[in-house]
């Protein structure tokens, strides 16, 4: 198992999830200062995989900055293409974000992002989805096969939304000159949403890479009077937190890492407690009673795609 940060809640003040007030930055500078310092922590504490992305504000741009010292050749970066963050960091900014996934999109976010080589391996359009039609555009298509020979890198995608198995075995089915063009896979994975444990044991034995996010659902992992058909859940959990000395957000990772352990899993920290909170998760191991327990309470795609649509911006 290997964990990760993924910095969509470090490079902008807005971010979609159930707990408020977690991170107390107002402007750019107070943005940029805490992120260096949750990535600092990041690496001092062992983490080498940093996931980024041009949609999560100021992210990409930071994370480039803070490699500029760095020589360690095991860091690996991943980020994605398909987003902009046009929120401004604007805290009722009506649209925070815009896809588009268009060959202009691709040539232009890339002019950013490839400053993060020689760090960068994993390449991925953002939120794959069949509606775009990203996976029949060839254009697209034959641009990314270019990008993977000229820079020796993983061409990925990432999923959102209920029909994320459908997305994955679509994009599985993907050829350019003869050859499968997707190796990393970036799927929501938790106790709620299980859907991609169907899918494990097929991109295992293709060779392919699975990376989880979204573990703790948005927040939805921490008990929330909003949620009482959640209660026996939180129940499980605040027990399973008792029992192991640490706290929920650490369940859920270690959930992640036991059920899928060849996957890398990221944690979303956006502050240097978070962070230490989660890394928690290497202190114990779940029992195969506890996994069972926990598998009992995941819901339908649909049931779980519809209530993280009702999420707001915080």
């Amino acid at each position: 198992m290997t964990l990760g940060l993924g910095m969509a809640a470090i490079g902008r003040p807005h971010y979609i999830n159930v707990r408020t007030n977690t991170v107390a930055k107002s402007n750019v500078n107070e943005l940029k200062t805490e992120g260096f310092k949750v990535l600092d922590e990041a690496y001092k504490l062992g983490v080498r995989y940093f996931d980024t992305a041009p949609g999560y504000g100021l992210a990409e741009k930071l994370l480039i900055e803070w490699l500029a010292n760095k020589s360690d050749k095991t860091i690996e970066v991943a980020t994605k293409w398909g987003y902009t963050y046009v929120a401004n960091f604007d805290a009722n900014a009506p649209v925070h974000e815009l896809k588009e996934h268009s060959l202009f999109k691709l040539k232009e976010q890339w002019q950013e992002s490839k400053k993060l080589l020689p760090f960068l391996t994993t390449y991925q359009i953002h939120s794959a989805t069949l509606d775009t039609g990203v996976l029949k555009n060839e254009a697209v298509l034959n641009e990314l096969y270019h990008l993977k020979n000229e820079c020796n890198l993983k061409i990925g995608i990432s999923t959102t939304g209920e029909n994320q198995v459908e997305v994955i075995k679509k994009a599985l089915d993907v050829v350019v000159e003869g050859k499968p063009l997707f190796e990393t896979f970036q799927s929501t994975y938790n106790f709620l949403d299980q859907s991609i444990l169907t899918m494990s044991d097929t991109l295992k034995q293709a060779n392919k890479r699975l990376i989880i996010k979204e573990a703790l659902a948005n927040g939805r992992m921490f008990k929330n009077a909003k949620y009482p058909e959640y209660q026996a859940f939180y129940n499980v959990l605040e027990s399973l937190s008792s029992k192991y000395d640490v706290g929920v957000d650490a369940i859920a990772l270690q959930f992640c890492a036991s059920t899928i352990p060849e996957a890398v899993v990221l944690s979303g920290a956006s502050t240097v407690k978070q962070l230490q909170e989660n890394l928690k998760m290497n202190s114990f191991h779940l029992t195969e009673d506890d996994l069972n327990r926990l598998k009992t309470f995941k819901v339908t795609p649909e049931k779980y795609w519809k209530e993280r649509k009702q999420l707001k911006w915080n």
